[in-house]
């Protein structure tokens, strides 16, 4: 593991807002009496929001003053814990996930515009716009590779269109979060696919079966293609249907419609 250590330039004080010293208050109250320390690490995440994305010194003194805890055992915590930044990071702060799947998936790509546009890991661009790190596994696997930005996930990425992201970024343009190729959170890239066939059988779909609509990004569309499937006769099958669930329940078998002769 990485040695963490809090940054040598410090500021002289640190105190919850008004808004933040409730919300606290209130999270202690959560917890038993005297277990008020297991709010250390939510206390910890408030401050270091509110102090642009890092966990001064001062703050993890006011964190340990107000649960009661030796300030060693807030420290512990705080540089234990990857997600505490001990030292300032960019209004932008990227987070780069390098495990296995995002590594499979192009991370290394990913990498490179980082290093090409903000410096290596750590480092806070001259106009205080970016920094980056490299992490472990952000749990979006599915959708590799893919970066934390502050609070969001920006995911399915590939070198172009993550270049844009920060081009974006930086010229205060919206940006769109979640998938950059446009697909719908963790779906199949080609679009969804499950219950489109009958038991693989080929080019025939049951009864519950439905065709998605292959254009994820017209909702509307989609919904149409989808009413028109809703409305269409019952295709070959469902009898067969029928005969199964009948046979598993003991109860007799109906009879055999001859549009279902051929799949004996």
């Amino acid at each position: 593991m990485t040695v963490r250590r809090l940054a040598e330039v410090q500021p002289d004080s640190f105190a919850f807002s008004a808004e933040n010293e409730a919300w606290a208050d209130a999270i202690i109250a959560k917890y038993p009496q005297g277990r008020q320390a297991s709010a250390v690490i939510s206390l910890l995440w408030r401050a270091q929001k509110q102090n642009d994305y890092w966990l001064p010194r001062p703050a993890i003194e006011a964190v340990a003053e107000k649960l009661g805890m030796p300030y060693i055992r807030v420290l512990e915590i705080a540089t234990f814990y990857s997600m505490f930044n001990l030292s300032p990071v960019g209004e932008y702060f990227v987070q780069l996930c390098g495990t296995t799947p995002c590594l499979l998936a192009g991370s290394d790509g990913i990498k490179s515009v980082l290093r090409n546009r903000i410096g290596e890991p750590g480092v806070v661009t001259a106009d205080g716009k970016f920094s980056w790190n490299e992490v472990e596994c952000l749990g979006a696997c599915c959708n590799a590779p893919m970066v934390q930005i502050n609070d969001d996930y920006f995911e399915d990425l590939t070198p172009d269109n993550f270049a844009k992201l920060l081009d974006d970024l930086a010229a205060g343009r919206p940006v769109r979060i979640g998938s950059q190729t446009g697909r719908v959170s963790s779906e199949p890239a080609g679009g969804l696919t499950a219950l489109a066939s009958f038991y693989g059988v080929s080019g025939q779909s049951g009864p519950y079966c439905v065709t998605e609509a292959p254009s994820m990004g017209d909702p509307a569309a989609a919904r149409a293609e989808l009413a028109a499937q809703s409305k269409a006769p019952a295709e070959p099958g469902h009898e067969r249907l029928k005969q199964e669930e009948a046979l598993s329940s003991g109860k007799p078998e109906p009879s055999v419609s001859s549009s279902d002769q051929t799949l004996n």
